[in-house]
């Protein structure tokens, strides 16, 4: 195993990882000492690291700096790259998310809302949270009429093993707000979200 350990800013536990990675090494039958696998516990550890960072990261300090506006149309931010690791299997699922609000006399700054997905997807997920808390973070810190959020997702839990469907797309929804209670608007926010075209298209 490596003896080179670095700090981390994340208080991630890397020589724990590390000795983990190693005992499933040996358990699948292979030899952690072989040259093509000498590193890989702490790869792994750092990787984790990094996939796992939003478990110390608060996603509604994203939303401190906000400016008076007033706007009262919705604001839509889509196809929001991510990552995430499902927290079943912890295989990545990855995909983008569409994010709107109806703001009442306060915006954000649109690389906000791409963090704020970030912060939430770095952790264990599962998708339908992931998409939940996105909607409740933005209604609570923004004070918003409404908030909506759709995902698209590919799940590798579900491509590599298991069922071994690769292609098949997840999608989840949360319609908070005004944008779940009145139907003109919530109509409005799907088609601006999905840019008018089929969901999973």
């Amino acid at each position: 195993m490596s003896r080179k350990i670095k700090a981390t800013k994340y208080h991630v536990d890397i020589p724990r990882i590390e000795n983990a990675v190693r005992e499933i090494i040996q358990a699948v039958g292979e030899d952690p000492d072989r040259e093509g696998l000498r590193q890989t516990p702490n790869r792994v550890a750092h990787m984790y690291e990094e996939l796992f960072g939003g478990l110390y990261e608060d996603p509604a300090s994203h939303l401190v700096v906000d400016f008076s506006e007033q706007y009262d149309e919705m604001v839509v931010l889509r196809d929001i790259p991510f990552y995430s690791m499902c927290e079943h299997h912890l295989l990545p699922f990855i995909g983008k998310a569409h994010v709107a609000y109806l703001p009442k006399g306060k915006v954000v700054g649109l690389s906000k809302l791409a963090r704020i997905v970030e912060a939430y997807a770095r952790r264990p997920q599962v998708q339908e949270r992931l998409t939940g808390q996105i909607g409740k973070v933005l209604m609570e810190n923004l004070d918003a009429r409404g908030a909506a959020v759709i995902i698209e997702a590919t799940h590798t839990c579900m491509a590599i093993r298991g069922v071994k469907k690769p292609g098949a797309v997840m999608v989840t929804s949360a319609m908070l707000g005004t944008l779940r209670s009145n139907l003109a608007t919530r109509s409005e926010a799907i088609h601006l979200l999905t840019g008018g075209r089929s969901i999973g298209a």
